[in-house]
């Protein structure tokens, strides 16, 4: 076998402008997956969570989000940890649902891709 390279593999255009989104959501604030397809004006909510499933961990992953609020399964308790010290609005579970995890609010911290919008 052939030493490993030391060069970082080239990310696909469309994967490094995802990427690039996701580092524009400002803290508290969330998109959805569909949010960050329609505001590159390529692709479409499957291709942004490929995208962010390879590629997700170097940025603010916890802010491309299911557009039903539900938190990634699997990591529940670290995106919880992200959204309470930033602020982002959720809403708590409902009694009776069996994880207990609330869900992001997501009418409330969606944010719309203009930089400084506060609503």
């Amino acid at each position: 076998m052939g030493r490993m390279s030391d060069e970082v593999p080239q990310l696909p255009e469309y994967a490094e402008q995802v990427l690039d989104v996701a580092e524009r959501i400002p803290p508290g604030r969330v998109m959805t997956y569909g949010d960050v397809a329609e505001w590159l004006g390529e692709g479409g909510p499957r291709q942004v969570g490929r995208v962010m499933a390879l590629y997700g961990g170097a940025v603010p992953w916890w802010r491309v989000v299911r557009a039903d609020g539900v938190l990634l399964p699997g990591h529940e308790l670290s995106a919880l940890e992200h959204y309470r010290v930033e602020g982002t609005p959720l809403r708590e579970a409902r009694r009776g649902s069996e994880d207990h995890v609330p869900r992001l609010d997501i009418r409330r911290a969606r944010w719309d891709g203009i930089a400084g919008a506060h609503t």
